[in-house]
Formats: C-alpha cells, structure tokens, sequence
C-alpha cells in the first residue's frame, strides 16, 4: 500500500487527510496520479501540472520518481516565504 498524505489546502480538495492505494511493487507518480483522479480529479490534474509539491519518504521528487509499496507520499500546496 502507498500512503498519500494531504496538507493545506490540499486537504480540501480531497476532501480528507489521507487515503490508502494499492499500485503494486512499484509504480510513478503520473499513475498514482491517475488513481488519485478516479476520486478527485482536480488533485489528479494539479499533480500532473507540477502544481503541487511532491515528496516520497519525506524528500522531494522529481515528476518521474518511482514510488515503491510501502512509501508515503505527502502532496503540499506550493509555497513562498521570507522577508
């Protein structure tokens, strides 16, 4: 199982904290973000446009990382800071 994790207001466009996906052994992120489209298109769609952040195991991935079972996924809304 790969877990998925929303923060922000990502989280509103789910409509949850987290959901579960079985994708087998090993997959990418443009499949998982194909399952995540069967539920919430719009998150499926950001994810595939590169706007949000992606991390796998709390590092952040590149659009063609390959996500293992197991791995958690935490999806972040783009951000900026400073001063």
């Amino acid at each position: 199982m790969i877990t998925v994790k929303y923060f922000a207001s990502l989280r509103s466009v789910a409509g949850k904290e987290e959901e579960q996906f079985s994708m087998g052994s090993e997959t990418t992120l443009e499949k998982l973000s194909e399952e995540i489209s069967k539920t919430t298109p719009k998150l499926g769609e950001m994810i595939r446009r590169k706007k949000v952040i992606v991390s796998v195991n709390m590092n952040m991935v590149q659009p063609g990382a390959v996500i293992k079972d197991g791995d958690e996924i935490a999806l972040l809304p783009p951000f900026s800071g400073g001063c």
